[in-house]
């Protein structure tokens, strides 16, 4: 499928498989969660602009490219999503942080918004939002369309787990969004919880049930 991207380098499959372990607490979780971001940004970054700076090297002075990392903003999906943020940020400390924040209706696992806060100019930036588990794709359709409705043009989506079902809603619904996913999963179940999956990852990252 277009615009969507798996990536299978052997570090995130093997991190990943330390996220499924049951037996994997709240510290590792959490690290394991931050080194995935770190690994996923380094190719889903692959086309951040870049400017020529002068540089005095012990040698002699040059021009050499640097990264534009204030036209970059990293937008988690709370509360799951702030788990990928310091991982992007290790990459760019530059990077704006913005956050969206969405409940998921138990009936009907449709998302509602309770909070967005994007920064600005928000129209010029790189966004990258961020949710380990994409499920639905309810939360990811309307986090984007939040965006895009705050002006947000260029938008990229991280997910560590998607289900096929949500990696096709997504597509659908923002077919420009590229997304860059760590493991594309079996399905959902009848719960909308991704199988094989690794539980709720909002829980696992928090340590609250």
């Amino acid at each position: 499928m277009e615009n969507v991207i798996e990536l299978k380098h052997p570090l995130i499959q093997h991190k990943i498989s330390r996220l499924r372990d049951k037996n994997t607490g709240t510290n590792e979780f959490r690290s394991l969660i931050e080194e995935i971001a770190m690994l996923m940004g380094f190719e889903a970054l692959s086309d951040l602009p870049l400017h020529d700076v002068e540089v005095e090297t012990p040698i002699e002075t040059c021009m050499t490219p640097v990264v534009e990392g204030r036209n970059l903003a990293v937008v988690p999906i709370l509360r799951a999503g702030l788990g990928m943020v310091n991982g992007l940020l290790a990459l760019v400390p530059t990077a704006k942080v913005g956050h969206i924040g969405l409940y998921r209706d138990e009936e009907t696992h449709e998302p509602h918004e309770y909070y967005c806060k994007l920064p600005k100019p928000i129209d010029e930036r790189l966004i990258v939002v961020t949710d380990p588990m994409l499920a639905t794709g309810g939360s990811a359709v309307a986090a984007v369309d939040f965006i895009k409705q705050h002006g947000g043009k260029k938008i990229k989506f991280m997910s560590i787990i998607a289900a096929p079902e949500g990696i096709k809603r997504l597509h659908e619904a923002h077919p420009d969004v590229q997304l860059y996913v760590g493991h594309i999963d079996r399905q959902l179940n009848e719960n909308a919880y991704i199988c094989p999956g690794l539980g709720d990852a909002g829980d696992r990252i928090f340590g609250t049930k």
